[in-house]
C-alpha cells in the first residue's frame, strides 16, 4: 500500500522540491498552498502524514494541526511542522499544537525525506 503524504506549504521552490523527492521515494504526493485547502486535503485524501508549513494564509500551520487533531479519524496522522521560526517558543507552540515532529528550514530535503521514513516505519 503507497503511503499518502500532504505537503501543506506556500512557498513553489519547497512544494516542487518535496514533491519530487518523496514520489521518487515511493509516495502518494498530494499538494496544498494554503490551509484551507490543507483541511480539504485531508479530508479528502486522509493521508499518513501532513509536511505543514507554519505561516501560510488563510489558516496557520499550528492551527491547521490543532484541527486535525479534534478528529478522532485524523489522530493517526503523522505532522510534521515546517518553519523559519525556530526559537524554543515557536518549537513548543508547535509540539503543543500535536505536531509529531518540528523541522526549521532551511532544512535537507533527503534529511526530511528520511525523518518521513522513521515516522512512518
Amino acid at each position: 500500500m503507497t503511503r499518502k503524504i500532504l505537503v501543506a506549504d506556500d512557498e513553489p521552490n519547497i512544494v516542487v522540491a518535496l514533491e519530487y523527492l518523496l514520489q521518487r521515494s515511493g509516495y502518494e504526493v498530494h499538494i496544498a498552498r494554503n490551509g484551507d485547502e490543507a483541511l480539504r486535503q485531508v479530508e479528502a485524501h486522509v493521508p499518513d502524514l501532513v509536511l505543514l508549513d507554519v505561516m501560510m494564509p488563510l489558516h496557520s500551520g499550528y492551527e491547521v494541526c490543532r484541527r486535525i487533531r479534534e478528529l478522532s479519524e485524523w489522530r493517526h496522522i503523522k505532522i510534521v511542522m515546517l518553519s523559519a521560526k525556530g526559537r524554543d517558543a515557536e518549537i513548543n507552540k508547535g509540539l503543543a499544537a500535536g505536531a509529531d515532529l518540528y523541522v526549521t528550514k532551511p532544512f535537507s530535503t533527503r534529511e526530511i525525506v528520511e525523518k518521513i521514513r522513521g515516522l512512518l516505519a
